[in-house]
């Protein structure tokens, strides 16, 4: 039976981090024990075996985050991440999806469920513990480190294609200036190259935020986008740019695990 009056998330995030709880739900056991050797310093860890079992043990536990599995039997991790956006008590949890399946489809059926973060399996422990890190720190509202740049990108909105730069970029999303004006809530598509690199990045966006361009200091329009579907093999070129712009010499050893 579910209770009631339990902490809310929030109030959680308040505490200290020896204080916070990570839920992780996998139904492979050994990806269960890896997972949560991981954050063994981070966080206190509650295992579940299962998409209803997490589901119960969110309720009880009412965790400061939430990492669960794509692909599990019965309620799967996208709708998992659902009941949990749509529950009062639990849907300003951070969510964090890890996808077996390295399409571009697959990474945007998780963000579209609601995931505040995708990442890709096997898995990175200093991806993993940075990106744990980070959500349970901060609000939802703040973003991931961001790097600046000045690349080129074709947006594709309705049809036509626009011309724009790249600002600035991130792991989820860009900072994109266009000669014409974009829709907030509409997606996009974006192909652009990731500077110093040979990779040409194809992703479907979200516009979160726009900006309109002022005549009097002759800013052009911008927006804020999100990425919804990336393929594996981008979502790894961007994940190293930037972690290779964001992370200290000292702390590149060991990468993977």
């Amino acid at each position: 039976m579910r209770e009631t009056g339990a902490i809310k998330p929030h109030a959680r995030r308040a505490m200290a981090s020896s204080d916070q709880t990570v839920l992780i739900v996998d139904d492979v056991p050994y990806l269960l024990e890896l997972a949560s050797l991981f954050l063994g310093r981070t966080a206190r860890v509650v295992t579940a075996g299962g998409g209803e079992e997490g589901l119960d043990k969110a309720w009880r536990e009412q965790p400061d985050l939430i990492l669960c599995d794509d692909n599990m039997p019965g309620l799967n991790g996208a709708g998992l991440c659902r009941k949990v956006r749509q529950d009062p008590d639990l849907q300003a949890t951070p969510f964090i999806m890890l996808l077996s399946d390295p399409s571009a489809a697959a990474r945007g059926a998780a963000i579209r469920a609601g995931a505040d973060d995708v990442l890709a399996k096997p898995l990175s422990r200093l991806s993993l513990v940075d990106s744990v890190s980070r959500l349970l720190t901060a609000t939802r509202v703040q973003g991931l480190p961001r790097i600046d740049t000045n690349v080129p990108v074709t947006v594709t909105t309705a049809g036509t294609e626009l011309p724009g730069i790249v600002r600035n970029l991130s792991r989820g999303g860009a900072f994109v200036e266009t000669d014409s004006p974009l829709t907030q809530a509409n997606e996009v598509d974006l192909r652009f190259q990731l500077p110093d690199s040979a990779a040409t990045l194809s992703a479907s966006a979200e516009v979160i935020w726009c900006r309109s361009h002022h005549e009097s200091i002759h800013t052009p329009d911008g927006a804020g986008l999100r990425f919804v579907e990336i393929d594996g093999p981008s979502a790894r070129s961007l994940d190293e740019f930037v972690y290779e712009r964001t992370t200290p010499p000292s702390s590149n050893a060991g990468v993977r695990s």
